[in-house]
């Protein structure tokens, strides 16, 4: 991706995309504001997907399962992860896209956004990188910058710490295109990476992912929420493929 395009493409929410709660931070809706869990005229246009309706699991079920675990459910227009029940992963595919949504986390919790992720592994942390989701202040993850909120985990940590506290929304932007990564949190750039390079593999060597054979390098898979026990919530989750 050209990068200063993507700076550009960012500065106004996407050419198509993030609801004006997103933009700063992932309020509340308010008068005037999107509606969640929609998609505006304009995102159809564009090509966005909305993976998430606010009522149900349809697009959803778990890790080498059929159908969603009781665990997650739609909740007060939120995909949440109420109970035990294990990862979740999209019923969809992708390779190279842009995804944005909103997540909130409970005290002390912890979660993740992993893409490209393949059943093949038999576990989802085993193929797909996470974008981290946490409660930094409370977590111990939080006290070690490559597994803090926003990172990529275990090998890139945020440029800054740009999360907002546990009990609040923070917005999301994933984008994926061939090789170059880039993580987006509350309208900040926190992390750029890109797959496969020497520097990459350098980082991963020295890592509990060394050994495993698909992390990192599957070309298109499912974009994955992490069940690590705790009380999460994901909404307005959109995603645009890229060419």
């Amino acid at each position: 991706m050209n990068r200063s395009l993507g700076h550009r493409r960012f500065a106004a929410c996407s050419a198509a995309a993030l609801v004006a709660a997103a933009c700063v931070g992932g309020g509340d809706a308010v008068a005037g504001q999107q509606e969640h869990n929609t998609l505006t005229a304009a995102e159809r246009a564009a090509g966005w997907q909305l993976l998430f309706d606010g009522t149900t699991t349809n697009g959803w079920r778990g890790f080498r399962l059929d159908d969603a675990p009781d665990g997650w459910q739609a909740s007060d227009g939120a995909l949440t992860r109420v109970g035990g029940g294990g990862d979740i992963i999209t019923t969809e595919q992708f390779g190279d896209f842009e995804l944005t949504l909103e997540w909130k986390v409970e005290e002390g919790g912890n979660s993740g956004v992993l893409f490209r992720v393949t059943e093949e592994a038999d576990r989802v942390w085993k193929s797909g990188p996470e974008l981290q989701i946490l409660d930094n202040e409370r977590h111990p993850d939080g006290r070690v910058p490559a597994t803090s909120a926003g990172s990529n985990y275990g090998l890139h940590a945020p440029m800054e710490d740009a999360v907002h506290p546990a009990g609040s929304w923070n917005a999301v932007r994933l984008v994926v295109q061939q090789h170059h990564v880039e993580h987006w949190l509350n309208g900040v750039k926190v992390v750029e990476y890109d797959l496969g390079t020497p520097e990459w593999e350098e980082m991963v060597a020295a890592t509990k992912f060394d050994t495993l054979p698909f992390y990192g390098r599957v070309p298109a898979g499912h974009i994955a929420l992490q069940d690590h026990g705790d009380w999460v919530a994901y909404r307005n989750i959109k995603i645009l493929r890229l060419p």
